[in-house]
């Protein structure tokens, strides 16, 4: 009998042990590296270890768990499964049905990132696009289930699963035992309750943050009422952690064993992105660097500690990394877009590029407006776009433009 077979709710450090046994192949798991950041180290004032996660096999986490599973079940005659996922989870069902011989048919929703449904189907799986959010897709597999003897695989909702990404957390204890704060984003929950669940055990001491988009934040309001509660949507960029609920199980696990939950915004994750990538040079996806914009965050306090961050995904579609790129660089002003109103005469528009170019700032993009309403007869806009240092230079080059008699607004808009 598989421990989702049981009538037990709960995760036991002893199961996530015995998962463990069974990931002991690193052609389905491998132990995933740690790396100190000096870098985010200084941002907070204590030491940084990054648990690089996002570069399991399928760039996540969930092979832990699918594997965990579907092993088990192969061996007790199933060969046939069915999971709903953005990605992440698909990925891991897939490759793990695979692994085991088995079939595997994947729902995704139809927005999935056009790279995550391209890997499912590289790791053996059918994949069906089918519905507009989570919550359709996830309806729509379980009645594929329904009078077969297939096996739907719930991407958190089942001790097996959680078990096997306990197994992470495990990993994690030995990697750095005298770790003070442990930060974990969270989806659906089954990664913050395995890994949650292995690290109380072995150091109870330990602080576990976990970690929200505010786009997709549930567990809150679901502690508050003591019951799941879920979302009709979700809006984030974080689509990994986009589940917009936790489930009855996942809720116990957490009110037992989180220290803290915490919000981040897309924002503050299109930063965190971006600092991984010119500082720790590592890719990660939105729900991947979740936990690192948490710890850059207000509302944690890690100074003086010894914290890790898990990095839980690096399956970052390449039009959703330029548009995090454009966005985080836009919020340092290391992007600017001026709006520059001016008497339409000759030289003018040379006059106001030599301003900018005189702080080594760089026009790649301008823009000639005449047929705006508040404009007068013989007025018109200059719309420079600029590529600055940063938001010391952006501001230099604002005040120059005004002090040159030419009223000038910033109007970039990193939304």
């Amino acid at each position: 009998m598989t421990a989702s077979e049981s009538d037990g709710v709960d995760v036991s450090y002893a199961d996530i042990e015995r998962a463990r046994e069974r990931l002991d192949d690193d052609r389905v798991v491998k132990r995933t590296p740690v790396e100190e950041s000096t870098s985010l180290g200084e941002f907070i004032g204590g030491e940084v270890y990054l648990k690089l996660e996002h570069l399991q096999w399928t760039g996540s986490f969930k092979t832990r768990g699918a594997y965990n599973k579907i092993s088990q079940d192969v061996a007790a005659g199933v060969d046939d499964f069915v999971a709903a996922s953005a990605g992440n989870h698909a990925q891991g069902v897939a490759l793990a049905a695979t692994e085991c011989g088995a079939d595997s048919t994947i729902c995704m929703p139809k927005g999935a990132p056009q790279a995550k449904v391209d890997a499912t189907r590289d790791y053996g799986a059918t994949v069906e696009l089918v519905g507009s959010d989570f919550r359709e897709t996830m309806d729509h597999a379980q009645s594929l289930v329904e009078g077969t003897d297939a096996e739907f695989v719930h991407a958190y909702d089942d001790p097996d699963i959680i078990a096997g990404q306990g197994t992470l957390g495990i990993e994690m204890y030995h990697d750095c035992p005298d770790a003070d704060t442990v930060v974990v984003p969270i989806g659906g929950g089954g990664l913050i309750s395995g890994v949650s669940t292995a690290i109380k055990h072995l150091s109870p001491e330990t602080r576990i943050i976990g970690v929200q988009a505010t786009g997709a934040e549930t567990v809150h309001e679901s502690l508050d009422k003591g019951m799941p509660v879920a979302l009709d949507e979700v809006d984030t960029i974080a689509d990994g952690i986009a589940t917009g609920g936790i489930s009855e199980r996942t809720l116990e696990i957490i009110e037992r064993n989180i220290d803290e939950v915490v919000t981040v915004s897309d924002t503050q994750i299109a930063r965190a992105i971006l600092l991984l990538l010119e500082r720790a040079k590592q890719v990660v996806e939105g729900a991947g660097a979740a936990s690192v914009a948490a710890i850059l965050s207000d509302d944690v306090d890690v100074e003086g500690e010894t914290v890790m961050p898990l990095l839980c995904g690096g399956n970052l579609d390449m039009t959703m990394m330029r548009t995090l790129v454009v966005h985080a660089l836009t919020d340092r002003k290391q992007l600017l877009q001026l709006r520059v109103r001016i008497d339409d005469e000759p030289g003018t528009m040379a006059e106001l590029s030599g301003i900018v170019g005189a702080h080594g700032a760089n026009i790649y993009t301008v823009r000639h407006d005449r047929s705006v309403g508040n404009l007068a007869v013989g007025e018109a806009y200059l719309v420079f776009n600029v590529e600055t240092a940063g938001a010391k230079q952006a501001a230099s080059i604002v005040d120059d433009i005004e002090r040159a008699g030419y009223p000038v607004e910033d109007i970039s808009d990193p939304a």
